[in-house]
């Protein structure tokens, strides 16, 4: 532990009282004693000023030595000391406190004495010093002993799975440390069998940069450490460092969710954390001599589903491009799984709070608020040719395919961008935000282990943004989280408060009313019919499958044709009660996500 030292942060204030109290010296009857040494005494200790404090005792070098050590010891050298009183055959008596954060107060009285040295008689100090005693600064401390402070916690507790199995405990690693003398070749070797991407060069490169401090060549498990351990111990300029860590059962398994509930984890350990003031001997024995003790922090028993979470990481793994998962349980809002691929983790915790065009997803809320508006029906014929152009915007199908006047269901189903882009032109500038709001997209959830952000659809003032929100371009925006509530609330009927940790839901900044029931009901069976005739008609053998494909394009004009740019794949949906929001970054087209939900929920 390195603490920085203050010393003398208070030298200057006292050195002009002490200045004052000197100059009266050259009174006849001089300072009374021994209380004139002992408020001096007292008023360094309080000034946290440890020089000045020992050049007043029989043995400087031996009490500045303790003293900055207990400074050291407690990590504090801001210490409350006052003269209590003087008593008989030249004693006094300290009151001193010490404030270790709130609630964490040490008082205590200590007695000490001073005598009146002749060989060190002078105008300046009239010969008196306080007798070193390491016991006059706390109980129980000799020249023999040390005094500390340190945080105590209770038994460190689990986190668990929905199905009550370890999900995350506190396990010891082991950091393998190198200074200057270590020799890469040696190493690496050694470290590679348990991470293969360590090489000498690697390791040279990285000793380089550190121009001679030690670095941290890797962390590693119990189980990846024994086999190498004696071997590592054995080689010059290697340091194993041991230390507690949170860490999942499973090291297989990987989701941007761990670092929050590692944050909830710490705290509830926080929280519940006591203190003590321990004396520790030469011997090493270690006694309590003040505090609190801890209390048990809480296991935290989370809505993760481990073998969904195990299958999805499966089924994104091969994907090159950022790829990402997000289920729910669209009755109860508890997140099941969250997982995301290598590529994803480069970029952040996308899963929850990257934002993106939903493209065709967002044709729920169109469709939802066509419903709503009076707009169309479900069996309402309406137009899908292949290009459209809506004042001055130019929208095309996908490869401009077009169906001619057709049922809003088979507009859906086929995801026709200009059958949408028809009925918004006539939606008020607030229909699209208003119904994205009934699905949870644009709401801030408060998850207690869980960091999110929904989306974002803004009212739309002009004919041309509300032709572009309609397909999910222009300015709307969703995460992969937020596309999961989406397809909750539809397949659920209503938007559930999301969870993490099991009875503990989110606030939300608004309530908003769902839609009304024949709305998400009309909403659902035209989900169906989009996996069983629609666009993800490859994964029609899924009995009670609902669904939604989409492609979003970046890049150029969104939703003009012949523009430069790229697309994203989409595709949310629900089975049984699981929702879902799949996103493959840069994958040209929804194909893509779709044959990775059947990967998935298959198994």
């Amino acid at each position: 532990m390195i603490v920085t030292m203050h010393i003398g942060r208070r030298t200057g204030t006292f050195m002009t009282a002490l200045a004052v109290a000197l100059g009266a010296v050259g009174c006849a009857t001089g300072p009374d004693q021994p209380d004139t040494v002992a408020e001096e005494f007292a008023a360094a200790l309080d000034a946290g000023d440890a020089v000045s404090a020992a050049a007043l005792t029989t043995d400087p070098t031996a009490a500045q030595e303790m003293i900055s050590g207990l400074f050291e010891g407690l990590r504090n050298d801001d210490p409350t000391v006052t003269l209590a009183g003087v008593g008989d055959g030249d004693t006094f008596d300290l009151d001193v406190s010490w404030n270790f954060g709130e609630g964490k107060d040490w008082s205590y009285r200590t007695t000490g004495s001073a005598i009146e040295d002749a060989a060190e008689e002078s105008d300046d100090d009239d010969g008196w010093r306080v007798r070193w005693d390491p016991a006059v600064l706390a109980p129980e401390l000799s020249a023999g002993t040390s005094l500390r402070y340190t945080p105590t916690t209770g038994t460190p507790p689990t986190i668990f799975d929905s199905a009550g199995q370890p999900l995350m405990t506190e396990q010891i690693v082991t950091l393998v440390n190198l200074d200057s003398s270590a020799d890469p070749a040696a190493v690496a070797p050694l470290l590679a069998t348990a991470a293969p991407t360590i090489t000498a060069d690697s390791l040279a490169a990285d000793l380089a940069e550190a121009a001679g401090a030690p670095v941290t060549a890797v962390v590693l498990r119990e189980t990846d450490l024994a086999p190498i351990e004696e071997q590592l111990a054995a080689l010059p300029g290697v340091t194993l460092a041991p230390q507690p860590r949170l860490l999942t059962a499973d090291r297989g398994l990987s989701s941007p969710v761990w670092s929050g509930l590692d944050e909830m984890w710490h705290d509830n350990q926080a929280a519940t954390a006591g203190w003590a003031v321990q004396s520790v001997a030469a011997d090493g024995t270690v006694r309590s001599i003040a505090g609190v003790d801890a209390t048990e922090a809480p296991d935290l028993h989370t809505t993760i589903d481990a073998d969904l979470q195990t299958r999805a990481e499966a089924a994104l793994a091969s994907r090159e491009e950022p790829a990402v998962i997000v289920g729910i349980d669209a009755d109860t809002g508890a997140v099941r799984t969250v997982a995301q691929n290598a590529a994803a983790d480069r970029e952040g915790a996308v899963a929850l709070t990257g934002l993106y065009p939903p493209g065709s997803t967002f044709k729920t809320v169109t469709t939802s608020a066509a419903l709503q508006a009076g707009l169309a029906g479900p069996d309402t014929v309406l137009p899908c040719p292949g290009v459209a152009t809506i004042g001055d915007r130019t929208i095309p199908n996908d490869e401009s395919f077009e169906l001619g006047e057709v049922p809003l269901h088979t507009a859906f189903a086929s995801s026709c961008n200009t059958t949408m882009a028809g009925l918004a032109v006539d939606m008020p500038p607030t229909e699209l935000t208003d119904a994205a709001l009934q699905f949870g997209l644009g709401i801030d959830y408060l998850t207690p282990g869980l960091v999110t952000v929904t989306g974002n659809v803004p009212p739309m003032e002009s004919v041309a943004a509300r032709v572009e929100g309609a397909i999910g371009q222009g300015q709307v925006t969703a995460s992969p989280f937020g596309m999961a509530l989406v397809a909750a609330s539809i397949a659920g009927g209503a938007t559930p408060l999301p969870m993490i940790v099991e009875g503990q839901p989110a606030t939300s900044d608004q309530e908003v009313a769902p839609a009304p029931d024949d709305t998400t009901a009309a909403l659902r069976t035209m989900m169906r019919e989009t996996v069983t005739d629609g666009t993800a008609s490859m994964l029609s053998d899924f009995s009670q499958l609902i669904g939604k494909t989409g492609t979003a394009e970046y890049g150029g004009s969104s939703g003009a044709a012949g523009t430069a740019g790229g697309a994203h794949g989409w595709f949310i949906g629900a089975q049984d009660n699981l929702a879902f929001a799949i996103f493959i970054a840069g994958a040209d087209g929804s194909a893509p996500a779709v044959e990775t939900a059947g990967q998935w929920l298959r198994g």
